[in-house]
Parts: C-alpha cells; sequence; structure tokens
C-alpha cells in the first residue's frame, strides 16, 4: 500500500499525499499546466473532511489604541479639574479594554476536503487529500486517474 504526502515522506511501501494548505492544492482546470504522469485506477474509499484554520487579526494592536483614544476623548467630556482627568484616564481604559476585548472573538475558515483512497492499475494504493469539488463528486468504485503536475502537485479526476 502506498500512500503520497506532500514532503513525499516515505515510510517503507506508504507515503502520503496531504497538502498543507489548500492554497497549494488548488487547481483551476482552465488552466494550461504541464503533466509529468498519469495512473489511472478505482476509488477504494471516499471520506469528506473539513481543515479549520484560526484566523487572527494583524490589526489589533491599531484597534485596540484606537478604542482607548476613543475612550478618552469620550471621558475627557465629563467633570472638571482633576475629575476629568480622571475621566479621561477613565474612558481610555475602558475603550481600549472593550476594543480588545471585542477584537479577541476569533473565527475560522473552514476549508472542505476530500480524502480518497485509489488503487491503481499495478495494485499499488495511494491517499489523496485535495480541495472538494462540488462538481465532481467521487464514490466508491469510480475509475479515476491521478495527475501528477509539473508543480509537485497532485490532483484526482474522474478518468474517461
Amino acid at each position: 500500500m502506498k500512500l503520497l504526502t506532500l514532503g513525499l515522506l516515505t515510510l517503507g511501501m506508504c507515503t502520503t499525499l496531504l497538502f498543507a494548505s489548500p492554497s497549494f492544492a488548488a487547481y483551476e482546470r482552465n488552466k494550461a499546466v504541464p503533466v509529468q504522469q498519469v495512473l489511472f485506477g478505482e476509488i477504494k474509499s471516499v471520506r469528506d473532511i473539513t481543515e479549520q484554520e484560526l484566523v487572527e487579526d494583524k490589526n489589533s494592536g491599531w484597534k485596540t489604541f484606537g478604542g482607548a483614544l476613543l475612550g478618552g476623548v469620550i471621558g475627557n467630556q465629563f467633570g472638571g479639574g482633576s475629575g476629568r482627568t480622571a475621566a479621561t484616564i477613565l474612558g481610555s481604559v475602558l475603550g481600549g479594554s472593550i476594543a480588545y476585548n471585542r477584537q479577541q472573538e476569533q473565527y475560522y475558515n473552514e476549508y472542505y476536503l476530500v480524502e480518497l483512497m485509489i488503487e491503481v492499475e499495478n495494485g499499488d494504493q495511494f491517499m489523496v487529500v485535495q480541495e472538494r469539488d462540488n462538481k465532481m463528486r467521487f464514490s466508491t468504485g469510480d475509475n479515476v486517474r491521478l495527475v501528477y503536475l509539473s508543480d509537485n502537485t497532485v490532483r484526482v479526476d474522474t478518468a474517461y
């Protein structure tokens, strides 16, 4: 059994093809790309999987600063003398805190992938993980081709 991986890490007869980043596995059907090799085979198993990527805001410092500045301006509108100074400081602290807490709401980008176990004509088996394409759904028993592209990526398509 062979499995392929991005770094082509070979463990005896096993190799795994996993793309570290879905953007690396991007495939444009309307773009001509040189092909190194094509293998034909049959799908033995299909599994839909997802990959979540945590997204962090790179402008977090500026947002906190802006919140503190706005809070200070609002706090400066109240009181007089030392009371105004205290309100300005309190407004800055509260504004910065609110801005910091709002931006800490992290969110995820979710990528939909498909894991395919494929047995090629010579009996070797390969596992490929690639972006799920809703226009090309795979099922066990489907005849497919593994297309090795010149940029060291692999794409599975239906065989014609």
